[in-house]
């Protein structure tokens, strides 16, 4: 008998919510923005839309669906399974967030304000009755997103669907070894590593490579292919800057060895969920195992 689909929408809490939890009542919040010259109205607008676009999306579910829903504050606690349709309601980084925790099932994004603009969350509330069949009926037209992945030598991982950071939390000097996929290899003190992917292309990665003479091109999003960038790296006596830019390629992988105490490594820019790096610990980053199979 064939697993039933369910439906898991995904949302973050709202700037309204988070007024409200600092200052007890929402009154006590338009109190103490009124003192600040400011107005509560933006943010209860937007947490309407939000609310209306779940509620739209919620109602297109099939009957014969299970379904479910989880806040971005929850979703390392979140059990996913591989029959779930993941609905993502909001912007694309909340899309970002969610793709670490999956594993090939397909990801609806949807846009909160009917008016914006994203290039993950693409589809209108309207569309997820449409959507939701294409799905079950197999027929439903996806991208398969490269992603990034960290491993370090004790056999810890984290992904990233736009990129990982290596460095100090900080982002002060991080210390340590990179060697390239050629085995070219040197010591490095600098800001910290970039690797990104296609999709991260229009962040991050790509504010730095259009500041990089000689940067090489940023990868598509569906090419199985990361960018990588040291940032800010200064020579010393014992420190170079021979190598601070590349490509990975299929399953390459950029190493560095710690040489500080105090490193880190996180993706999308989620710092709370990171690996902690001691002395001597080697990182690996390359492409994931697995991709985001994004509804499109």
């Amino acid at each position: 008998m064939a697993q039933v689909p369910r439906a898991v929408f995904v949302h973050r809490q709202s700037a309204l919510q988070d007024l409200i939890n600092r200052h007890g009542t929402v009154n006590q919040g338009r109190f103490f923005l009124k003192n600040k010259g400011l107005s509560s109205s933006s943010l209860e607008k937007g947490a309407d839309v939000v609310q209306d676009a779940l509620a739209r999306a919620g109602a297109s579910v099939p009957a014969h669906w299970r379904r479910g829903s989880v806040e971005r504050g929850d979703l390392d606690r979140f059990l996913f399974d591989e029959h779930d349709v993941v609905v993502v309601v909001g912007q694309d980084g909340l899309v970002a967030n969610v793709a670490k925790y999956l594993d090939g099932q397909p990801v609806i994004g949807v846009k909160a304000d009917p008016g914006g603009e994203g290039l993950l969350t693409r589809h209108q509330a309207d569309d997820c009755a449409r959507l939701f069949a294409e799905v079950e009926g197999g027929r439903a037209r996806c991208e398969m997103r490269t992603m990034a992945e960290a491993r370090t030598d004790d056999g810890r991982t984290l992904t990233a669907l736009n990129e990982v950071f290596l460095g100090h939390p900080t982002h002060q000097t991080a210390r340590y070894r990179i060697t390239t996929p050629d085995g070219r290899s040197e010591r490095q003190a600098s800001s910290g590593v970039l690797v990104g992917t296609g999709t991260g292309s229009t962040g991050w990665c790509g504010s730095v490579q259009r500041e990089r003479p000689g940067a090489p091109a940023l990868p598509t999003p569906t090419q199985e292919q990361l960018a990588w960038f040291v940032r800010e790296a200064w020579a010393s006596p014992t420190t170079a800057t021979g190598l601070t830019h590349g490509t990975l390629n299929g399953s390459a992988t950029l190493s560095l060895t710690v040489e500080s105490e105090g490193l880190v490594a996180f993706g999308d820019g989620i710092e709370a969920d990171r690996l902690v790096l001691s002395w001597g610990e080697r990182v690996d980053v390359g492409t994931a195992g697995k991709r985001l199979r994004l509804v499109v």
